[in-house]
């Protein structure tokens, strides 16, 4: 396998509104061999299995008999579930009570995984409140070797592709997710590279009202030639590639995007991202998936990993569209992929 085009199921519509063997359907038919298994679809349908409503909770069983059904619709579709994400707020929690829960939680994501058949488990950076978790790099790092060691321990192993999230309360930069990378220091703990995540730090900037960093340019072609310098390929063990749109108002108070409760970048990951080459998408997606694949030498999954109010829209035209939309954009990165010399 050189390349092949993924996509998570979340971006074909939210749990709570639309199917997931009609998502997969869409998938299958647009050619999107590879699946993220967003954890909220396996949760909607223990739920859905169980007869229980959608404010209770799925009781493990529930869950490992979902991730049966789960298996059983990619395999008849001949899709591959690459990953199971997101194993959200587990580094450095203030509350060792909660971070205790957290470990029980895991050890049920490895059962649920190996019945999947995916060997990797996404944990994005933490975007809980300062009050709630701490940056000390030696708790954080201690916390995800914990993890890693267990991965270590399961047959075959469990992989953890950490994800900076360009949000996220203290690892909001590649840089700094590839940090705890080589702290941990574990074969089995590497990065997923989101091209959305990693521009829309160093360059985007949604309550600008250019839209911009003051300095977007020059810091990310700086950004990308550390990136090349730096990262080990043999830890990016998938990528995701995704655009956003720029706003025509800045994302501040007053916007249709703005939450008081969440940061301006996090509202528009929500709300306002695209697939590759869209219309109004203005974020050096090609930059960084080049930097990626051509300077690092990456060969794997490509994942298009949309975030977007349309998500939530009623309506079986939501996951076709947007099944549609994902395989256009795969076929244009192919083909800029055709002219780039791939070693």
């Amino acid at each position: 396998m050189s390349f092949k085009p993924a996509i998570a199921s979340m971006s074909l519509g939210r749990a709570w509104v639309h199917k997931l063997p009609y998502k997969l359907d869409q998938a299958r038919t647009n050619n999107l061999t590879g699946i993220e298994i967003f954890f909220e679809d396996l949760e909607y349908l223990a739920r859905e299995e169980s007869g229980i409503s959608a404010d209770e909770a799925p009781s493990p069983q529930a869950q490992l008999h979902a991730a049966e059904t789960i298996k059983k619709l990619c395999d008849d579709r001949g899709l591959e579930i690459i990953g199971l994400q997101p194993f959200l707020h587990y580094e450095g929690l203030l509350d060792r009570a909660e971070h205790a829960r957290r470990i029980e939680k895991m050890k049920l994501w490895f059962k649920i995984a190996k019945i999947l058949g995916t060997d990797v488990i996404q944990i994005p950076a933490s975007f809980l409140g300062k009050d709630q978790i701490t940056g000390d790099l030696d708790v954080v790092v201690e916390d995800l070797r914990m993890v890693a060691d267990m991965g270590l321990q399961e047959s075959p192993v469990i992989k953890f592709a950490y994800e900076n999230l360009c949000w996220s309360t203290y690892f909001d930069t590649w840089q700094k997710g590839w940090d705890l990378v080589e702290k941990v220091d574990r074969p089995n703990f590497g990065m997923c590279l989101d091209t959305y995540n990693i521009s829309g730090r160093v360059y985007g900037d949604p309550a600008s009202p250019t839209g911009k960093t003051p300095n977007a340019e020059e810091d990310m072609k700086k950004s990308l030639e550390e990136l090349v310098k730096r990262v080990d390929v043999k830890k990016v063990f998938y990528i995701q590639v995704v655009d956003a749109e720029k706003m025509r108002e800045p994302l501040v108070e007053g916007h249709a995007f703005y939450a008081a409760d969440q940061p301006a970048r996090m509202s528009w990951s929500r709300n306002a991202r695209l697939f590759a080459f869209e219309e109004s998408g203005y974020l050096p997606v090609l930059d960084v998936t080049r930097a990626i694949i051509e300077g690092l030498g990456y060969k794997g999954w490509v994942s298009m990993e949309l975030f977007s109010r349309t998500m939530n829209e009623p309506g079986d035209e939501v996951p076709k569209a947007h099944a549609r939309r994902a395989r256009e954009a795969w076929e244009k990165l192919e083909r800029e992929i055709s002219n780039w010399k791939i070693i």
